[in-house]
C-alpha cells in the first residue's frame, strides 16, 4: 500500500512499542510520524494506523491480532497514509477490510491470514491487454483517458490520468498485453518527467475528486416492488436497511447486490458472522448477470470482514469499499456498494474509543459518531467527473439495532445523512412476508426528483402508487376498529377496504425470491400492476356502491388470476398483462350492471 505519488517505500524511521492495549498501541520516537500515516508494528510488522501523536508520543490503531506483541518492540513508519492500489483485477476479487486478497491467501496459506502478510492486492504477473486512447504530443490532465482494458467480458476498465498528474504525452505504449506495474504512459509536466503505469493508489480516507455534483433524476431499480414503486432511491442516493435479528437485512442486501440497476456492486460484509459471508461467496459466483448473461462476479467486488477478524479492521474496511466504488465512478459508471452492517462499524468504534479511554456519549458509542457516519454516507452522489462522464455511487447500509429499537444512537444518526429509510417489521419477518419492509414506517425523499423518470413511463404513475398507499394507511385505521368490534360489524364499503389492502401485500408488496419469474420484476410489469390493482379497487367500489357484496366480488374468475400474476406472468409478457386488466375490468363492469 502507498500514496498516489509512490508505489513503494521501504519503512526507514523507527519508533518503540511502550503500551498494548488490544488494537491500540502506544509508541515513543514518533516524533517523525504523520497523522494517519500507515505504520508497521512489532518484529511480525503488522499493519497500523497513527490516529494521535502528542509530543513524540504517537497512539496506533493495528488492524490484525496483536496477541504476543510487548514493549520493546520496533515500530517502522512508511511516511504515507492508508491506501488501496487501483486498477484492472479488483472486479470478481474478495479481499479483506485492508485490501488483502483472500482468495490467493489462502491458495498459499490455507484458511487463516498469517499475521504481518502483506500479498499484493492486484496480480503482479498477470497481463492485461491494453489498447492506447491518447497519442504522442497529446495533452493530458487529471481524469483524462489515456488507455482501455478489457477486465472482464461484462466490464471495461478506463484507465485515467490520477490527481495529481497530467502533462504532454512524450511516450504511450502499443496496443498489447502488460503487467498492471509496467510504465505505458510518460508525460512531460509542469514539475518534470511523469510516468503513469495501469495501477496507481489512493488514500482510503480522503474522497476522490469530481468536476460537479448534479442533481439526482433517475431511480436505482433493484427488481423489489416495495422498494422501486413505494420507497424508492435514486441513483446516486443512500438508503438504510434498519432491523433486528433475522428480519432479513443481508437478505435483502443481497438481493439488492444481485438486481440493483448499476454496472458496478461493492458488497462489504462488516462484522457479520461467517456463515452469512459464507453464503455470499459460494452463490455469487454461480448467480448469472441477467443483463449479460455472464457470471455476476464480473462486475462485483466483495470484502469480507467477518465478526472473528480483528474489530479494528472494520472500521476501514467502509472506507476501503467506498474508495474503490469512487474509481468505477469516474469511469462513468453507475456504481452501488452494500455495507452490512454499519452497527458492527459502530460497535468497532466504539470499542477502540473505550481502549482510547474516550468520553463515551450514548450508549457508549464515541461524540464522533455522527462526523464518521456522514463522512461515508456522503460519498454518495450524483458526478460529473473528471473526464466529463456521468457517474454515481448509491450506498445501501444495513443497521442492526439491538432488539429492533430504532431509537438507539446508530440508526437515529444514520437517519440524518440518509434520504430513504427502509424500516424491516418483525411481525411481517415472522410471517414469511419477504421483504419485510414496513409500508407504515419506511420512506423515501426522492420520489419528487424520480417522479418524472416513472411518469416518462406511465403519466398516471403517482396517483396510482398514492392510490395504493392511501388504502394502506386506511386499512391501519380499520383494523383499530376491527379489532374492537369485530370486521363483521363493518360496512362492506369498509370491509372492502381490507379487502384491497390484502390483496395490495399479498400480489404486490409480497415477493418470492425463490420463483425465477418473481425474484425480479422490472419496472414496465410494477406499472401494470399497479393499474390492475387500482382499477379493481375503483370498481370493486363502484360494484358495492350499486349494492353489490363482498362474496360477489371475492367469487369473480380473475381474483385467483390477481393474487398469481406475479408469478404465473412473464416479466416481458405486456399483452398478458393487458389481457388481465381487460378481463378485471369487464368481470366488475358486468357484476356492476347486475347491481344498478
Amino acid at each position: 500500500m502507498s500514496d498516489p505519488q509512490r508505489t513503494s517505500s521501504t519503512p526507514a524511521s523507527v519508533g518503540e512499542i511502550v503500551r498494548v492495549n488490544g488494537p491500540i498501541v502506544h509508541a515513543r520516537n514518533m516524533a517523525e510520524a504523520g497523522m494517519l500515516e500507515v505504520v508497521e508494528v512489532g518484529e511480525l510488522r503488522l499493519i497500523g494506523e497513527v490516529i494521535r501523536l502528542h509530543d513524540g508520543m504517537a497512539t496506533v490503531q493495528v488492524y490484525e491480532n496483536t496477541s504476543g506483541l510487548r514493549p520493546g518492540e520496533p515500530i517502522y513508519c512508511t511516511g504515507r497514509p492508508l491506501s488501496v492500489k487501483l486498477g484492472p483485477g479488483l472486479l470478481g476479487n474478495i479481499y479483506d477490510g485492508i485490501q488483502r486478497p483472500l482468495e490467493r491467501i489462502r491458495a498459499t496459506s490455507g484458511a487463516m491470514i498469517d499475521r504481518g502478510e502483506k500479498p499484493e492486492p492486484l496480480d503482479e504477473a498477470k497481463t492485461w491487454p491494453f489498447v492506447p486512447a491518447c497519442a504522442v504530443g497529446d495533452d493530458l490532465v487529471p481524469g483524462k483517458l489515456f488507455g482501455r482494458v478489457q477486465e472482464t467480458g461484462s466490464v471495461e476498465h478506463r484507465l485515467l490520468v490520477p490527481p495529481g498528474f497530467g502533462g504532454k504525452v512524450t511516450e504511450i505504449a502499443a496496443a498489447g498485453d502488460y503487467r498492471g506495474d509496467e510504465i505505458v504512459c510518460r508525460l512531460d509536466g509542469p514539475d518534470g518527467k511523469q510516468e503513469l503505469s495501469m495501477c496507481h493508489h489512493w488514500p482510503v480516507r480522503k474522497p476522490r475528486p469530481v468536476s460537479q455534483r448534479l442533481a439526482m433524476g433517475e431511480p436505482l431499480t433493484t427488481g423489489l416492488r416495495v422498494i422501486d414503486t413505494f420507497f424508492p432511491i435514486a441513483k446516486g442516493g443512500a438508503a438504510a436497511i434498519p432491523g433486528g435479528f433475522g428480519t432479513g437485512k443481508t437478505m435483502t442486501q443481497q438481493s439488492l447486490a444481485k438486481w440493483a440497476e448499476a454496472q458496478i456492486i461493492v458488497y462489504i460484509g462488516c462484522g457479520e458472522r461467517g456463515n452469512e459471508m459464507t453464503d455470499v461467496l459460494k452463490e455469487f459466483p454461480e448467480l448469472v448477470d441477467p443483463r449479460s448473461g455472464r457470471s455476476l462476479m464480473e462486475r462485483t467486488i466483495l470484502i469480507a470482514n467477518t465478526s472473528n477478524m480483528p474489530v479494528a479492521a472494520r472500521e476501514v474496511s467502509i472506507y476501503t469499499g467506498i474508495t474503490l466504488a469512487e474509481y468505477y465512478r469516474d469511469m462513468g459508471y453507475d456504481v452501488a456498494i452494500m455495507a452490512d452492517s454499519t452497527s458492527r462499524w459502530a460497535e468497532a468504534l466504539r470499542e477502540l474509543s473505550g481502549r482510547l479511554e474516550e468520553m463515551p456519549a450514548d450508549e457508549g458509542f464515541p461524540a464522533y459518531l455522527p462526523s464518521r457516519l456522514a463522512s461515508f454516507y456522503e460519498r454518495a452522489g450524483m458526478v460529473r467527473t473528471l473526464s466529463g462522464e456521468r457517474g454515481s455511487v448509491s450506498v445501501i447500509g444495513a443497521v442492526s439495532p439491538p432488539g429492533g429499537d430504532f431509537s438507539e444512537p446508530v440508526t437515529q444518526h444514520t437517519r440524518r445523512f440518509i434520504r430513504c429509510f427502509w424500516a424491516l417489521d418483525r411481525q411481517l419477518a415472522n410471517a414469511r412476508h419477504y421483504p419485510a419492509i414496513s409500508w407504515l414506517d419506511s420512506y423515501s425523499e426522492y420520489l419528487s426528483e424520480i417522479a418524472a423518470w416513472w411518469e416518462s413511463h406511465d403519466a398516471q404513475w403517482h396517483d396510482l402508487r398514492d392510490t395504493l398507499m392511501n388504502i394502506l394507511q386506511e386499512e391501519v385505521g380499520l383494523q383499530r376498529i376491527a379489532k374492537l368490534v369485530g370486521p363483521d360489524a363493518l360496512p362492506d364499503y369498509q370491509r372492502l377496504t381490507l379487502e384491497v389492502a390484502e390483496l395490495i401485500k399479498n400480489a404486490f408488496l409480497q415477493q418470492n425470491s425463490f420463483d425465477e419469474i418473481d425474484m425480479y420484476c422490472p419496472p414496465t410489469k410494477q406499472i401494470w400492476m399497479l393499474r390492475i390493482l387500482v382499477r379493481f379497487a375503483e370498481r370493486a367500489r363502484r360494484v358495492i356502491q350499486a349494492g353489490g357484496t363482498l362474496p360477489d366480488i371475492r367469487g369473480m374468475k380473475a381474483m385467483t388470476r390477481i393474487v398469481r400474476m406475479k408469478s404465473t406472468i412473464p416479466n416481458d409478457d405486456t399483452a398478458a398483462m393487458q389481457a388481465l386488466y381487460d378481463e378485471v375490468d369487464g368481470e366488475l363492469e358486468q357484476l356492476e350492471r347486475r347491481f344498478a
